[in-house]
């Protein structure tokens, strides 16, 4: 049997009973980073032998993974921390255990994601989520461009050198939204924050510990702005053209470079 097993989040008090008696009982633990694991392992007193499954070696490792299941044995995946196959090895041995119809089971168990949504306080049943946004900053604001329509609240994982980069990006691109920010979650500082894109930054966000972000959906009832119109409808005002092409990406939040393609069409 493979057993995708989650470990907590930030607190270690978080793994459940059912996954701690798991860990003991497998012949080997797939962990991501032996080193990070063994502080959880110790924690609990489990002595399985382990192995590295990660990014890095997964397709190297996976072959090995699927001959011991073959044989009979039992094995785990745990991640870092939290569920893993969501930002986190374990999907594509899923997907082998799948092909080659081996037994497999999922525990339940701690999610970030989850975590902060609740936290959130939000009216919302339903959510959109997305994880890592590129560390590209045009690729970024390429995906949030694709995701500004979405009706529903969106979530992201970020880290905190990025943060402050990322919801800068965000209200250029999404506009001034609601966002709830989760900062280390189960942790000892951990911290809900409620604001809106544009609002001082570095006031209310501190830039250390890993963060979940859930932005406000967008209103389905938008209709798409004609950029073209908006901007011959200014110069017919009298605008220069660099003039309404600033106006107009700023008056419907569109990037300017979007705005500026349209206008070499006029």
């Amino acid at each position: 049997m493979l057993y995708i097993v989650p470990t907590p989040i930030g607190n270690l008090e978080d793994m459940t009973y059912r996954g701690v008696q798991v860990l003991k009982s497998v012949d080997k633990i797939c962990c991501e980073d032996t080193r990070t694991s063994q502080v959880l392992l110790d924690h609990y007193g489990i002595e399985t032998p382990r192995m590295a499954y990660h990014k890095f070696n997964e397709e190297k490792v996976q072959g090995k993974i699927l001959d011991l299941l073959r044989e009979g044995r039992d094995l785990a995946v745990i991640s870092d921390a939290g569920m893993p196959g969501i930002q986190d090895p374990g999907r594509r041995l899923i997907q082998a255990a799948i092909r080659e119809g081996l037994d497999y089971t999922i525990l339940p168990g701690p999610s970030a994601m989850v975590t902060a949504f609740i936290g959130a306080g939000l009216e919302e049943e339903g959510f959109l989520y997305y994880g890592f946004l590129p560390e590209k900053q045009g690729k970024r604001k390429k995906v949030l461009e694709d995701l500004k329509t979405c009706p529903y609240p969106l979530i992201f994982y970020e880290a905190p050198h990025r943060i402050y980069k990322t919801l800068e990006d965000m209200e250029e691109v999404l506009g001034k939204r609601r966002v709830h920010l989760g900062r280390e979650l189960t942790k000892k500082f951990e911290e809900y924050i409620h604001m809106n894109l544009g609002e001082d930054l570095e006031s209310q966000v501190k830039d250390k510990g890993e963060f979940v972000l859930i932005v406000e959906g967008g209103n389905q009832e938008e209709k798409p702005v004609d950029i073209r119109k908006e901007l011959e409808d200014r110069i017919r005002q009298g605008m220069k053209k660099s003039q309404a092409v600033k106006d107009v990406a700023q008056s419907f939040q569109i990037q300017k470079n979007q705005v500026y393609k349209e206008s070499l069409k006029l």
